[in-house]
């Protein structure tokens, strides 16, 4: 188990559409952390050139996730969406791919790495057997106890709890307009429950910045902490110049369908509060909006494109990623040994 051999319980999370990149990865693993690289928008051949970039930076263990297709929208549900945002901004076509899975398990199973993880919903039992049969272990993104029971039921080697303090988008492995009446599981919460329905390890996922927060979760039962937006405005990530000013700032977060057609946080503002019953299509919308984001980075224009942040991103640092992992270490040491000097007065 290769959470069992790292140096720290830290676990990169993935970031696709910028922030993931081999520099990234490498200096997470190296520092005794997993890192990982985030296939989610990308060919397989360009994947294929990151794996390869990423081994030339580090002889450590480093892990690629990957997106589970989802199941293609009916027009008739994003058409008139697409349209009325086509008479503000400069919209694309609404268009369905398997962000192309299929080659990508082609590609990891012939060149295997350490890990495969995957987000959106859960592989075959067939899928994950391949996949650890080239030597990779199988991790699967949950939100609920179904989920969890689901992905252990196909073979899943270990089970990522995401927090819906999370940011980016939520890992469920179905995104249903009428489940938002009903409150997300934060991540406390849901370490709780998994750790007393499963016998796999689970990592921990959602709102840590700290190395104090990576402590709870470790208090909590979880085997590692996954952390994403403190590595944002680290010097090896490709963050958008737009988002590293942004995510120091004391802006709420929210969740929304608004960017991509599935639901996922990010730093409020103005683009999502006026398109709150955005459509469950994804990635129909997210290629609709994908040519008004563009336009919106180009030109710093913070309201309307997607600025992905968990809800503790104003303590997001700017440090190389290696020294963030260290100091991440050195504060979860400090803060496990000072709730162990508590004394616990008995009843």
């Amino acid at each position: 188990m290769i959470l069992e051999d790292l140096g720290t319980p830290i676990v990169l999370a993935p970031m696709a559409g910028g922030p993931s990149t081999p520099e990234l990865a490498a200096a997470v693993s190296d520092a005794g952390g997993l890192g990982f690289i985030a296939a989610g928008y990308l060919s397989a051949a360009a994947l294929g050139e990151r794996v390869k970039s990423t081994r030339a930076l580090t002889s450590a263990p480093f892990g690629v996730n990957l997106f589970y297709p989802s199941a293609p929208a009916s027009p008739e549900l994003f058409s008139s969406y697409v349209e009325a945002l086509a008479r503000e901004f400069p919209v694309g076509e609404p268009r369905y791919d398997t962000d192309d899975w299929a080659a990508k398990l082609d590609l990891l199973t012939a060149e295997p790495v350490a890990v495969v993880s995957c987000t959106f919903g859960c592989p075959s039992a067939a899928e994950i057997e391949r996949l650890r049969a080239a030597g990779s272990e199988v991790w699967v993104t949950v939100t609920s106890v179904a989920e969890a029971r689901h992905a252990s039921a196909a073979g899943a080697d270990v089970l990522i709890a995401q927090g819906a303090e999370a940011g980016g988008h939520r890992g469920t492995f179905a995104d249903r307009p009428e489940d938002d009446v009903t409150d997300p599981l934060g991540l406390l919460a849901l370490l709780q429950l998994l750790l007393a329905d499963t016998d796999r390890p689970v990592v921990a996922a959602g709102g840590i910045a700290t190395g104090a927060g990576v402590a709870a979760a470790l208090s909590a039962g979880a085997a590692a902490a996954q952390l994403g937006t403190v590595f944002l405005r680290c010097p090896e990530a490709g963050t958008a110049p737009l988002v590293r000013d942004a995510v120091v700032l004391d802006t709420p977060t929210m969740l929304t369908r608004a960017f991509t057609g599935r639901l996922a946080r990010g730093l409020r503002n103005r683009f999502m509060l006026e398109h709150p019953n955005a459509p469950a299509a994804y990635p129909e919308i997210h290629y609709a909006t994908g040519p008004l984001r563009a336009a919106a980075r180009a030109e710093g224009n913070a309201d309307a494109v997607n600025l992905w942040a968990g809800q503790a991103h104003s303590l997001t640092p700017e440090l190389p990623a290696g020294e963030l992992v260290r100091k991440l270490s050195e504060e979860a040491k400090t803060a496990l040994q000072r709730a162990l000097s508590r004394r616990i007065q008995g009843c």
